[in-house]
C-alpha cells in the first residue's frame, strides 16, 4: 500500500517540490494545506498515514498544528520542515510531538529516507 501523505506549507513552491518527490516516489498525496487551519481541518478530513509541515506559517505556526494533531491522534507521525535557524522551534516541535524535522533547502533523498524511517519505526505501533 502507497503511503498517504498530507503536505503543510504556505508557499506553494515548496508544496510543489515535495509533491513531485512524493509522487515520483510512489506515494500518495492526499491533500495539501496552506496553513494551519486547513492542515488541521483536512487531517481530520484524510487521515494520512504522514504530515511534512512546514513551522513558519501565517496564523498558525507549525508547533501549534503539531500539537493539536496529536490532539486528534496521538499516534499521528509528523516530519517539520523548516528553513536553517529555527533550532528552537525545531525543539519545540519535537517535545509537541513531531517524529522528525528535515531542514531547507534539503534533498529529495533526505526527504524520503527521512519518511521511511518514520513509517518503518512507527508501524509497530499500530
Amino acid at each position: 500500500m502507497k503511503p498517504r501523505v498530507l503536505i503543510v506549507d504556505d508557499a506553494k513552491f515548496m508544496r510543489m517540490t515535495l509533491r513531485d518527490i512524493f509522487e515520483e516516489a510512489g506515494c500518495e498525496v492526499v491533500g495539501e494545506a496552506s496553513n494551519g487551519e486547513q492542515a488541521i481541518q483536512m487531517y481530520k478530513e484524510v487521515r494520512p498515514d504522514i504530515v511534512t509541515m512546514d513551522i513558519i506559517m501565517p496564523g498558525m505556526n507549525g508547533v501549534e498544528v503539531v500539537r493539536r494533531i496529536r490532539a486528534i491522534n496521538s499516534r499521528s507521525k509528523i516530519l517539520m520542515v523548516s528553513a536553517m535557524g529555527q533550532q528552537e522551534l525545531i525543539a519545540e516541535s519535537m517535545e509537541a510531538g513531531a517524529c522528525d524535522f528535515i531542514v531547507k533547502p534539503f534533498m529529495r533523498e533526505e526527504v524520503l529516507e527521512k519518511v521511511q524511517e518514520i513509517l518503518q519505526s512507527y508501524s509497530l505501533v499500530k
